[in-house]
């Protein structure tokens, strides 16, 4: 027969090994460390660093949320095959297609065709012409649907959204459109329709106030599947109010774990 001192005896070790169990787990989780990281590029001074700046409040939380940690840097000068291993997602928060440094532009080129990791760029990311003194980088055009910048909606417009793919891990929880408020809607010299895949559309129908500015067939979020590394490219991203709108942070929140292959 167990004598009740042994029984009390085991019911003690019994809690201190379950109290310790859960102790070592925190402890692990603490420790474990962040499961990918993250990069984004942003300019020093842009007339976008309003966006930017909510954008790494919101992107504090995120990481936090989904454990990834993310790391910031205003220019392409640490950029080359080295800098880019170290990180499963490369996001061109505010920066253009041009002002990269030669060994930035091929390490980046490489980083996507190979498929090393993801990458989301916003807005800014399809200002293709030649821009400030510098010549349109004719892989970075074809890597965005083979577009070139033509004219922007200065004044903004609010208008809607519509999903053309529910399907796409992007597009979860976003129903078959959304609003956007106050954006200055780019227009390029021709659609990407034709080389891209297509996650969503404005309806240039539905501007507020009305544009002559208009393309017709108008793609606003797309991914191109012609290069190994999961891309996502999102026009919507001059206002640092996008981050109170919650289909724009549901789009944002879904590409970047589509993108790191999460």
């Amino acid at each position: 027969m167990i004598s009740l001192s042994s029984q009390r005896r085991a019911t003690c070790i019994a809690m201190l090994a379950a109290v310790l169990a859960v102790c070592a787990g925190a402890a692990f989780a603490q420790n474990r460390g962040p499961g990918f990281r993250v990069i984004a590029l942003a300019e020093e001074k842009s007339i976008h660093r309003p966006f930017v700046d909510a954008a790494k409040i919101w992107l504090e939380k995120e990481a936090a949320a989904d454990n990834f940690s993310i790391d910031y840097i205003q220019n392409t000068e640490k950029i080359d095959a080295e800098f880019l291993s170290q990180y499963r997602l490369f996001l061109q928060l505010d920066y253009p297609p041009y002002m990269w440094t030669a060994k930035a532009e091929q390490a980046f080129e490489n980083y996507i065709e190979e498929g090393k990791g993801g990458w989301i760029g916003f807005h800014h990311a399809t200002l293709l012409g030649e821009f400030d003194g510098y010549p349109m980088w004719k892989w970075f055009s074809d890597f965005m649907g083979g577009i070139r910048f033509k004219d922007y909606i200065a004044k903004f417009a609010s208008a809607k959204v519509n999903v053309e793919d529910k399907g796409h891990p992007v597009m979860q929880g976003l129903g078959s459109s959304f609003e956007i408020e106050r954006e200055e809607w780019y227009t390029y010299d021709k659609s990407a329709r034709a080389n891209v895949h297509v996650l969503a559309s404005v309806d240039e129908s539905t501007y507020t106030p009305d544009s002559p500015l208009k393309m017709g067939d108008h793609p606003v979020v797309w991914t191109n599947e012609h290069v190994k590394a999961r891309n996502v490219y999102i026009f919507m991203g001059h206002r640092p109010e996008h981050f109170q709108n919650e289909a724009f942070t549901k789009l944002f929140h879904n590409s970047i774990l589509w993108a790191a292959g999460r």
